[in-house]
């Protein structure tokens, strides 16, 4: 349906009330005293609110302007209850005035694999996207958050680093939250959940929150919703945001395509580590932290140090203006903590100057969107009723040697393309 509005106001004032409106395609009639600035100004200002703009003409007479604005952000609201709506409503206004609690129960929705929570879920983050654009646009175009991704092998002390870490940050006015994945039950699907146990301290603090995960599966070692839960985070007010992994495996870089910066957490005793460590994880990694330096392990320390300042400077580098550094930490005496907060502010200092901080979360966010894609093709494909038919015979004449994995793979597809 097409509307024509006559705009006797900057368009400024409308954009909250444009959200609203059922129109898909509208055309706006602005007055010559109306000022709109430049084309691109304009362009730039709908589209960080959903929209797009599709057309914009000069009339002759000079009277009038005549911009045409088709949305691209589908009215959230239509199909929900009365109910369902006040349920949006108030974990949106909840989260974005700072409760714990609606934070909580805005993550257990987008965790939910129930269709119709999933489905509210979206309807949630809608919200919260403009929030977030409107809060960046506030803050001259800067990122609202710092997102650190935390890696490294079991018994790296991980847990121990952010209960440090974290509670240093609370103490100078940040706010943090922890998106802690814990690896799930391949029997139960559950997991032990125990890092709030691991992190007594931080778990109090009242500027910090601590959210355990468990992946159910996903490769990688983070969630299917990380990504979806970093967002709710920095809409409930949270600058620093950290992501603690499972685990170092060929997958785990996964993380990398979620954070600004990829920390990699390694214990100063654990064998030949340069053998021990994937190559493709020191790849991504943009600080390496040896941990546990202290006591009888400093000599151990300095020595893996040593080793891993000499690799990285034998590997490729992904970034015009910062080079990884290897520093060794202590989560016991505190010794290089704040040497590594001050690198991780000189490297986000560094890549937002540059411009390579926007151009990587641009890049993130097509990763996102398709591997979102990818696992709702896959769900569509598993779950349709002519190819549910065919998988348990293939598996069987798989597991008997009948067919090869591939063939098996070909019938399926084919019976999908042919189901009409």
């Amino acid at each position: 349906m097409n509307i024509s509005v006559l705009l006797q106001h900057s368009h400024q004032h409308l954009l909250k009330g444009l959200l609203r409106t059922p129109f898909r395609r509208c055309h706006f009639i602005f007055p010559s005293s109306v000022h709109l600035g430049s084309e691109i100004s304009c362009t730039q200002q709908f589209n960080s609110f959903g929209f797009h703009c599709t057309k914009w003409m000069l009339l002759s007479n000079g009277v009038k302007r005549k911009l045409c604005v088709q949305t691209t952000f589908r009215e959230s609201t239509e199909g929900l209850s009365d109910k369902e709506q006040r349920f949006v409503d108030k974990l949106y206004t909840g989260l974005i005035q700072g409760q714990r609690a609606c934070l909580a129960e805005a993550i257990t929705l987008i965790e939910s694999t129930h269709n119709r929570k999933k489905e509210l879920a979206q309807v949630l983050l809608q919200k919260v996207i403009v929030y977030h654009k409107e809060q960046e646009q506030l803050n001259k175009g800067k990122p609202l958050a710092f997102r650190v991704g935390l890696s490294g092998p079991p018994g790296a002390g991980k847990s121990t680093f952010i209960e440090y870490f974290g509670k240093m940050l609370t103490e100078r006015g940040h706010k943090v939250s922890v998106l802690a994945v814990d690896p799930s039950s391949c029997t139960s699907g559950g997991s032990l959940l125990g890092d709030k146990t691991r992190m007594t301290e931080l778990s109090r603090d009242m500027n910090a929150y601590i959210r355990p995960s468990p992946t159910r599966g996903t490769l990688g070692g983070v969630t299917r919703t990380t990504n979806e839960a970093i967002l709710l985070c920095e809409g409930g007010g949270y600058d620093i945001i950290l992501i603690e992994t499972v685990g170092v495996g060929q997958s785990e870089f996964a993380v990398a395509d979620m954070v600004d910066m990829f920390v990699l957490l390694l214990p100063p005793a654990g064998g030949d580590e340069l053998q021990g460590i994937k190559r493709g994880i020191i790849e991504m990694a943009d600080l390496v932290a040896i941990t546990k330096s202290d006591g009888d392990l400093i000599v151990p320390a300095r020595r893996i140090q040593a080793e891993y300042v000499s690799a990285l400077k034998l590997l490729r580098k992904r970034s015009e203006v910062w080079r990884p550094k290897v520093i060794r930490i202590s989560s016991r005496s505190g010794e290089g903590i704040t040497e590594m907060w001050d690198n991780m502010k000189e490297f986000q200092d560094l890549m937002l100057a540059s411009g390579e901080l926007t151009a990587k979360r641009q890049k993130q966010q097509k990763v996102w969107m398709w591997n979102l894609i990818q696992e709702s093709v896959l769900e569509h494909f598993r779950t349709h009723s002519t190819v549910r038919e065919q998988i348990p015979l293939l598996e069987r004449r798989v597991l008997s040697g009948a067919l090869t994995p591939g063939l098996a793979a070909d019938l399926l597809l084919k019976a999908f393309k042919d189901r009409d």
